[in-house]
């Protein structure tokens, strides 16, 4: 795994105008690496992955967000409660 890679725990501390902001910024980033690409210009061609990664993060936690509510969502066991509660209410 690279070094610079971005966790997702560090993705849902920031807040929603952060995070738009640092989208808009990968999306941008993209477009720059798809181009040089294109050109023949790409030197790190390990970076255009890295922030598809990033973006997907990014995308996941507002999608989580929306979906909650706008409430913050706990994590993995947010998850295991939900799961357990639905197997004792069957």
């Amino acid at each position: 795994m690279a070094k610079n890679t971005v966790k997702a725990a560090d993705v849902r501390m920031k807040t929603d105008k952060e995070l738009e902001t640092r989208l808009t910024d990968l999306r941008k980033e993209q477009f720059n690496l798809r181009f040089q690409k294109a050109t023949g210009q790409l030197a790190n061609t390990a970076r255009v992955r890295h922030v598809r990664g990033e973006i997907a993060k990014i995308q996941t936690v507002i999608g989580e967000r929306k979906k909650s509510g706008g409430q913050a969502v706990k994590g993995a066991s947010a998850k295991k409660e939900t799961k357990s509660a639905k197997k004792s209410a069957a």
